[in-house]
C-alpha cells in the first residue's frame, strides 16, 4: 500500500512538473520584448519574443554597443572613426592599416560593387557630400553646380581602385572617399542578428525605418510585414517573412534635397553624379542584410530598362520596383510571395536574366 501511495505521489508530481512546464511555455512564448537603438541616423526597433526580460536585454546591450562603435568607425564623416581615418589617408595618397571588420566590410562591398557593374558604388563620397548626403539630416540649400557634379564624376572613383596588402589598404585614385551609407545599416543588423542567434534567441525582428532582420516566427505564424507605397505613407504589398530573411527598400523618399520645389532624391548615380529619378522606389528579399541594401541601390539606380539584368548579377531573385508613373516591376519569385494592397494599372513580371530589356515597357 505505502509503495502505492509512493507512485501515484511520483506520478502526481511529475503530471505536476510537466503541467508547469507546458504552462510556461505557452506563457513564454507569449512574452514580448522590445527595445529602440539609435545608429545611422535611424532608429532601430528591437522586437524579442518567448524570452526572459533578463535575456532580451542583454541581447540588447550587447547590440547598443555594437551600434554605437560602428556608428562611428562606419561613418564617413565623424571625426575619430576608422572609416574617416582611412579616407583622410586615401585623399593624401597614403596607405593605411584597417581593421578585420573594416576589411571585411569593405571587401564585401567591393565584390558587390563589381556585381552591380558600379551602381552601388561607396567610393563616391565626394559627391555624396556635394549634393548635402554625407549627414544624417537631410540637407537643406541649394544643389551643387553642374560643374562641380561633372568634375566630380569624371574622376570616376570606385572601391576597385582599393588595393589591400594584409591589414593595410591603399588607393590608385585620390578622389575615393568611402562612403557606406548604402550598405552600412544592413551590415550593422547582420551583426544584430549574429549577437541575437548566438544568444540562443530564435523569434525576433530588427525593423531599421522599414528595413528589416527577422529570426524565427511570430507566435505560430511568419512575421508579417508591409513595403511602404512610395508615393504615400500606406503599403503597397505585404509579404510573409521566412526565417533569416531579410527585406531592405531604396526609395526616394527616405532622405532628399528640395531646393524650388524641385526634390532631388539621396539615390546618386555614380555615372553621371546626379540623383535617380525613373526609379522611385525598390525592394529587395534575402538573406543578407548587407547583399539587399546594396543590391536594392544598385536596382533603382538600374532604372526600368537595365534592373533585371543587375538583379541577374547580383544573384538577386526576389525584388519589387516601383517607377515614377507607378508602375510595378515584380521578378517572378517575388509574386509568388507577395500580397498587392494598392490596385496597380500597370504590372510587369520580369524575370531576372543576363538582358537589357531597352524601352519595351
Amino acid at each position: 500500500m505505502l509503495r502505492k501511495s509512493v507512485l501515484l505521489t511520483t506520478c502526481f508530481v511529475l503530471l505536476t512538473v510537466l503541467v508547469t512546464l507546458s504552462i510556461s511555455r505557452i506563457f513564454n512564448s507569449d512574452r514580448e520584448y522590445r527595445e529602440t537603438i539609435y545608429v545611422f541616423g535611424t532608429l532601430v526597433d528591437i522586437v524579442i519574443r518567448g524570452e526572459t526580460v533578463q535575456k532580451s536585454r542583454e541581447a540588447t546591450s550587447e547590440i547598443a554597443r555594437v551600434f554605437k562603435r560602428v556608428h562611428v568607425d562606419w561613418h564617413a564623416w565623424k571625426s575619430g572613426g576608422e572609416l574617416n581615418e582611412l579616407n583622410e589617408a586615401l585623399a593624401r595618397d597614403e596607405d593605411k592599416e584597417i581593421s578585420d571588420e573594416l576589411i571585411w566590410l569593405l571587401k564585401t562591398s567591393q565584390r558587390l560593387t563589381i556585381q552591380s557593374e558600379g551602381l552601388f558604388e561607396p567610393a563616391i563620397g565626394n559627391l555624396i557630400a556635394a549634393w548635402g548626403f554625407h549627414s544624417d539630416i537631410s540637407p537643406q540649400g541649394v544643389p551643387p553646380t553642374n560643374k562641380t557634379i561633372l568634375k566630380l564624376a569624371d574622376t570616376s572613383p570606385s572601391l576597385q581602385d582599393l588595393v589591400f596588402d594584409g591589414h593595410t589598404v591603399r588607393s590608385s585614385k585620390t578622389s575615393v572617399r568611402i562612403d557606406l551609407g548604402a550598405v552600412a545599416k544592413g551590415a550593422a543588423l547582420d551583426l544584430a542578428a549574429d549577437v541575437l542567434k548566438r544568444r540562443g534567441i530564435e523569434n525576433a525582428v530588427l525593423n531599421a525605418g522599414g528595413d528589416l532582420n527577422v529570426l524565427g516566427k511570430y507566435k505560430a505564424r511568419a512575421w508579417k510585414v508591409a513595403i511602404r507605397d512610395p508615393t504615400s505613407w500606406n503599403a503597397i504589398a505585404s509579404i510573409d517573412m521566412r526565417p533569416g530573411e531579410v527585406l531592405y527598400t531604396s526609395g526616394n523618399y527616405e532622405r532628399y534635397l528640395e531646393h524650388n520645389g524641385v526634390r532631388f532624391s539621396h539615390i546618386l548615380d555614380p555615372r553621371t553624379g546626379y540623383p535617380v529619378n525613373d526609379i522611385i522606389s525598390a525592394s529587395v528579399l534575402h538573406t543578407k542584410g548587407m547583399v539587399a541594401d546594396a543590391a536594392a541601390t544598385a536596382l533603382a539606380v538600374a532604372g526600368p530598362e537595365d534592373w533585371a539584368r543587375i538583379a541577374w548579377r547580383m544573384n538577386v531573385k526576389l525584388a519589387l520596383l516601383v517607377d515614377s508613373r507607378g508602375r510595378l516591376y515584380i521578378t517572378p519569385a517575388m509574386e509568388r510571395r507577395l500580397k498587392l494592397l494598392k490596385v496597380a494599372t500597370d504590372i510587369f513580371i520580369v524575370e531576372p536574366t543576363n538582358v537589357t530589356y531597352g524601352t519595351e515597357y
